[in-house]
């Protein structure tokens, strides 16, 4: 009785473990597994693949690989570099100055390229809506009526205000509502005229 069980105790025991020895448990596996897999996505993470680097040679012929162009390679060529090393890129190190001027001109060429898109644009516009010089003469003059037609009233009780005892103040907002009234009438009349002036070059240099 006492033999078996003193045999079941010692199965039952679990395997002795050195003093100062630390058990390393399933929960602590599963931490050092997280920990592992967090520093290798850091490794791999897209920004670490977006670092540039940059080549260049100064004038001593000394070579450099720096993350921007040292200003020992100013106004020589540099290379742009990917990850592996290859040269995505050549131009040349510029100046503070030089680089706001080169910003300066690409901003103009493309304003430049824009203006010319939106006048290709108009010209279009120009030639769809209109077959002769004649047609934009004869829509000249229907815009300009009713514009015409208030004018010409306002006048009136500009000149009548003795008779209707206009107020001091109302006169003047009559006078407002005519010079706001005479400037549209003007810009009116100078578009149409702008408009026949570019048809007319359109029309000879298809011409031609």
């Amino acid at each position: 009785m006492n033999g078996t069980f003193t045999q079941s105790t010692a199965r039952s025991k679990a395997p002795s473990v050195p003093a100062g020895t630390r058990t390393i448990t399933p929960v602590r596996l599963r931490a050092f597994a997280l920990l592992a897999t967090a520093c290798c996505a850091a490794l791999v993470s897209p920004s670490s693949f977006a670092q540039k680097m940059y080549k260049c040679i100064d004038a001593g012929g000394k070579t450099f690989y720096t993350q921007t162009p040292p200003k020992e390679c100013l106004g020589r060529t540099v290379n742009e570099l990917d990850k592996r090393g290859n040269v995505t890129k050549q131009g040349e190190a510029l100046t503070p100055e030089q680089q706001v001027a080169r910003e300066a001109d690409r901003k103009k060429k493309q304003d430049e390229e824009t203006a010319a898109k939106d006048q290709r644009r108009r010209d279009t516009a120009l030639l769809d809506t209109y077959a002769s010089e004649k047609d934009i003469d004869d829509a000249h003059g229907r815009a300009l009526r009713a514009p015409e037609q208030v004018i010409k009233q306002i006048e009136q009780r500009i000149a009548d205000s003795g008779k209707s005892k206009m107020t001091e103040s109302e006169l003047k907002n009559q006078q407002a509502l005519l010079d706001a009234k005479k400037k549209e009438y003007s810009a009116i009349s100078a578009r149409y005229d702008e408009e026949k002036k570019r048809f007319g070059e359109l029309t000879r240099a298809a011409k031609k």
